[in-house]
């Protein structure tokens, strides 16, 4: 179903179930209404013949003659027969019982042998009741009949409105379907294909606007997906390859160890030599692990962290772990930051790692960490540092400076990566450089957090 189409039948609903409701609780006031006027005429013929049994029936007949009211006046007596005084226009055609007299004497009431009639009794004496009835005919004909009429007008309204409807919602609708076959184009590879001219209501044109603007995020996001199954597809690459020589070197040493004659001190050579490999997997696992994670978290984590305990915390242990190096730290105290505590810690570490790995036992470490307009945290190394031309450069996975030294120490050629990533995830950047100790020097800078209030 059409979009007009159901706009139309919607408005229609709407405006028959509004006139119903309105017929509704007209015919439901009115006939209220009736059915108190049709009481109060009860109510005054008891109220005449109440209180004087000798001339109840000829005041009870007087009033209803004065007043021209159309009831019927029956007299129940101590026997149980009826003796009918006067009848209304419609007269009551079954007679009245001591059921009927006793269940009225206090109010006007109903039952069911006296259908289509309201009543009440008052006692007059000698065991006699008057019961006076009028008949409710008049008042159900005239809600049947306002029924009609307010079913006519729900009618000739919804009519009307269906009218209306459409005379007003045709431009913008006529716009929606222009909209609608641009978003159809757009849905069949016509990505580039320029949106309509639309010219109607204020919600009209911020769809148009918002579809617009949603069709060139589709084209950057196609954009990136294009770029990063590429770079996937070198990741995947890059990760069989890396997972590949461990598990190469793994199976060459299994088979040697099938052999019996091997002899022992070949044998623990090569299982440790199946140990490190195992290792090594197990870390290349783990860092591949992290950074799908890091990549899958969102850009700023709602949590601020004291990033001067926790640098200051693992400098002080790896100064601890390494009583040779020469470690130097200038740390601001309660420096904070928005971000994962996970996060900060792996990229400390991976920092400090990288150092113990690919620096001399006595090589001299510099851990800065200040702020001026952004937090800022520099880690400086005595080593032998990277090559110039790779200084500044942003960090390749897999990438290793030496080879050699890289494989024997078990790295996955991940760190740089996974350091620039986690800084990335919170915020912030890394750069390299050449360090004033002669080796590398990280930076990270990131935005600064709020300091809690205490």
């Amino acid at each position: 179903m059409k979009l007009s189409t159901r706009l139309t039948v919607l408005l229609v609903t709407v405006t028959v179930a509004v006139a119903a409701s309105v017929g509704w609780y007209a015919i439901a006031e009115s006939s209220r209404a009736n059915v108190s006027t049709l009481d109060s005429s009860i109510n005054s013929v008891i109220a005449s013949a109440a209180g004087h049994p000798n001339s109840a029936l000829n005041d009870a007949l007087k009033d209803a003659q004065l007043h021209h009211l159309d009831v019927s006046l029956d007299v129940v007596e101590a026997s149980g027969s009826v003796l009918q005084i006067t009848t209304g226009q419609i007269p009551l055609l079954n007679s009245p019982n001591k059921v009927n007299v006793l269940a009225s004497l206090r109010a006007v009431t109903t039952a069911s042998n006296l259908p289509d009639f309201r009543f009440r009794s008052v006692d007059v004496g000698n065991g006699n009741y008057l019961l006076v009835a009028a008949s409710t005919r008049g008042i159900t004909s005239r809600a049947h009949q306002l029924l009609l009429r307010t079913v006519l007008v729900g009618l000739i309204a919804a009519l009307v409105m269906a009218i209306l409807a459409r005379l007003f919602i045709r431009r913008d609708l006529r716009t929606i379907s222009q909209l609608i076959r641009y978003a159809s184009d757009v849905a069949g590879g016509s990505i580039d294909s320029a949106p309509p001219t639309v010219h109607g209501s204020s919600d009209i044109r911020e769809l148009h606007t918002a579809l617009g603007d949603t069709v060139v995020t589709l084209a950057r996001a196609l954009t990136i997906e294009h770029k990063s199954a590429q770079t996937m597809q070198q990741f995947i690459g890059d990760a069989s390859h890396e997972l590949r020589t461990p598990l190469t070197v793994i199976k060459g040493y299994a088979e040697l160890l099938e052999k019996n004659d091997v002899p022992e001190e070949s044998r623990r050579s090569a299982l440790q030599r199946i140990a490190r490999e195992v290792d090594r997997m197990d870390n290349l696992v783990g860092d591949l692990l992290f950074l799908a994670e890091v990549h899958e978290a969102p850009a700023h984590a709602n949590e601020r962290l004291n990033v001067s305990a926790v640098v200051s915390d693992l400098v002080k242990d790896f100064a601890t772990d390494f009583p040779d190096r020469r470690v130097e730290s200038v740390i601001t105290p309660d420096l904070f930051l928005m971000g994962r505590p996970d996060f900060l810690a792996r990229l400390v570490a991976n920092a400090l790692n990288n150092i113990r790995r690919h620096t001399n036992e006595d090589a001299p470490v510099q851990v800065v960490l200040d702020e001026s307009t952004d937090l800022v945290l520099r880690i400086d190394d005595g080593g032998p540092g990277l090559p110039d031309d790779l200084l500044g450069a942003p960090p390749e996975r897999f990438r290793r400076f030496d080879q050699s030294r890289s494989r024997e120490t078990g790295g996955s050629g991940l760190g740089m990566s996974i350091m620039a990533n986690a800084a990335r995830a919170m915020g912030g950047s890394m750069t390299t450089s050449k360090s004033a100790l002669g080796g590398l020097s990280l930076t990270f800078s990131f935005p600064r957090g709020e300091v809690p209030t205490t």
